[in-house]
């Protein structure tokens, strides 16, 4: 039996859904200002639901984001309002570690919008000095080429904490990145940077087993976390998306996903959890699937 540690779901649908708004390309940015209480609210869900990790909701606070509403004056506060959020959602709860997370710049998904090394690293260094010293990991997500991936695990460094570097594979061949790269092209990156850990995310869960069994060769922990989309729409490729582009799956019940989940930690993952469209349901059930299998969550 292993020790998991078991991370939250999305935190991004889990926001649009509960404040009612309409989503803008600014995804669940613009909720802290509307619904300042909700971003708490749902990691004391995923506390209560057995996560023992809360995910910071300053996946795209990114100043090329904000700068199109002119909201990048905020760009230090809203980091700030998205960790105390986490923070007090863990004292609360009494355990749990934060991992402050880091998106890709510009867009999700699209590897055609990769910044160059000298011009990522800056500004992601810029991102992870304000969450260092609050969080306990920094979680860089959803990197869609190698070249994305490196840029954000370089600048995670500047946070002086554990680097989990995560990446995101295409949904029909989980060997492969969003770029179609080969995912062992990124061995290079966790040789050279050397993170914590090497996750995959934001990728259907079919995709996931031809992933962790790319991972696992990296000699380092692994895991995976999942979306329930049906598919990335290409309308969601284009400029300023907005959720909407994208449809969530009715058949990815709670029971499916651990199905799925298990699988993953049968292959040695032991970091799991959900990503968009998987929420505190799902992660109740996968702590009771992984209590009832003899694993330890931690």
């Amino acid at each position: 039996m292993a020790t998991i540690t078991l991370l939250d779901g999305g935190m991004g649908q889990e926001l649009v859904a509960r404040s009612g708004d309409d989503p803008t390309p600014l995804w669940a940015t613009r909720v802290m200002l509307d619904h300042p209480n909700l971003v708490r609210e749902i990691h004391d869900d995923y506390f209560a639901a057995g996560a023992t990790v809360a995910t910071t909701n300053t996946y795209a606070i990114h100043h090329d984001r904000l700068e199109g509403f002119g909201l990048d004056p905020l760009f230090r506060e809203l980091h700030e309002k998205a960790v105390q959020a986490a923070v007090d959602a863990r004292n609360a709860h009494g355990s749990g570690r934060i991992a402050g997370s880091m998106g890709p710049l510009v867009a999700t998904y699209r590897a055609d919008v990769t910044q160059p090394l000298d011009v990522a690293v800056p500004k992601y260094a810029e991102i992870a000095a304000i969450l260092g010293p609050h969080v306990d990991v920094i979680l860089c997500e959803t990197m869609a080429s190698v070249l994305q991936a490196e840029g954000a695990a370089r600048g995670a460094m500047a946070a002086g904490k554990p680097v989990w570097l995560s990446v995101t594979v295409d949904d029909a061949d989980g060997t492969r990145l969003r770029s179609g790269e080969p995912l062992a092209d990124l061995r290079r990156v966790v040789d050279e940077v050397k993170p914590a850990a090497v996750l995959v995310n934001c990728s259907v869960p079919e995709a996931m087993a031809a992933a962790m069994a790319v991972v696992a060769t990296f000699g380092i922990p692994f895991g995976a976390y999942a979306n329930g989309f049906t598919h990335i729409d290409t309308e969601f490729l284009k400029d300023q998306p907005t959720v909407k582009e994208l449809t969530h799956r009715h058949d990815l019940t709670p029971a499916k996903y651990v199905d799925f989940a298990m699988s993953w930690v049968a292959q040695g993952a032991t970091i799991v959890g959900g990503c968009c469209e998987v929420g505190p349901a799902h992660i109740r059930a996968l702590a009771d699937a992984l209590r009832a299998a003899g694993h330890q969550i931690a």
